[in-house]
């Protein structure tokens, strides 16, 4: 059957191992079909890490096909989500593990948090945040203690090969933060470490439900990172410190802790992302503040 692969993964095309899942994904979606004998819709087209589709079940229910690109970000993010159990999170339907593949509610109507105002928004994401927040230990999720040390062991490297793309004390700010708060963390509990605001949609069974997932275990506090650099609230000062400030309040949290993880995590993600000029100006108020 003819499949159409969107053009958001041909930056997959730039390295080996995304040339080669780029090839296998004909046949990975074609096995995905046989196996749960689904009619397929035409993919989502922003999806950047995986495909992603509408299909329809034998039984006429309305579904989702993922099959994320594997990579240390989007591994376990199915068992995540089945974790969840629909608390707050799209259920899964069907997870082929071997596949790499797996079924999830399809939300309907499917609109984005970030088009509703911020203020509302994190209202929202406040009453989200601690149903998502399960204690948790790894295996099979990675702890954020490992995730922060791996950021830490080539970031400079990263930093000096890109042409020092911001300035130096932003980098030392966001080493100083990987080194010293994974040792004083609090609870460790399932985090969504890219809980923005395109990644929680309106739905039917609950007003809103987050998607995508990727998991670590650690720290509530590391967990509103995301949130807090999701410029699609809003990209100021203002705005960003808002956020901060307001979601620390409503979910008692520890500030500077928050604080200090948004710019290390922000910092970590930005070099070689298309949004690196905003997140250096996210880590920079930050940095300020």
């Amino acid at each position: 059957m003819p499949i159409e692969i969107p053009a958001a993964l041909d930056w997959l095309k730039e390295s080996g191992d995304g040339r080669a899942w780029l090839d296998s994904l004909p046949q990975l979606i074609a096995a995905s079909v046989e196996r749960w004998d689904l009619t397929l819709g035409d993919p989502y087209p922003n999806a950047y890490v995986s495909f992603t589709a509408p299909v329809q079940l034998p039984n006429g229910e309305d579904a989702v096909l993922k099959i994320p690109f594997p990579d240390r970000e989007s591994e376990h993010e199915a068992i995540a989500l089945e974790t969840w159990r629909g608390d707050g999170a799209v259920m899964v339907l069907e997870n082929d593990r071997e596949l790499g593949a797996f079924l999830i509610e399809r939300c309907v109507p499917g609109a984005h948090l970030s088009e509703i105002g911020q203020d509302e928004a994190l209202t929202v994401l406040a009453g989200l945040l601690p149903r998502l927040w399960k204690p948790a230990t790894a295996p099979p999720f990675r702890p954020l203690a490992e995730e922060a040390g791996w950021w830490a062991s080539h970031l400079r490297e990263r930093w000096e090969s890109a042409g020092k793309p911001f300035p130096e004390k932003l980098l030392d700010l966001a080493l100083d933060a990987l080194h010293t708060l994974p040792t004083t963390q609090g609870e460790q509990v399932l985090l969504h470490q890219d809980l923005h605001g395109d990644n929680v949609l309106s739905a039917q069974r609950e007003p809103w439900l987050v998607i995508d997932p990727k998991p670590l275990v650690g720290e509530r506090e590391f967990g509103l990172a995301p949130i807090i650099r999701s410029f699609e609230f809003g990209h100021d000062q203002r705005a960003v410190l808002q956020r901060l400030d307001v979601l620390t309040s409503a979910l008692g949290l520890d500030r500077e802790r928050a604080r200090l993880w948004c710019v290390a995590q922000t910092v970590a993600w930005s070099i070689g992302s298309h949004y690196l000029p905003r997140h250096v100006e996210t880590a920079t108020w930050l940095s300020e503040a």
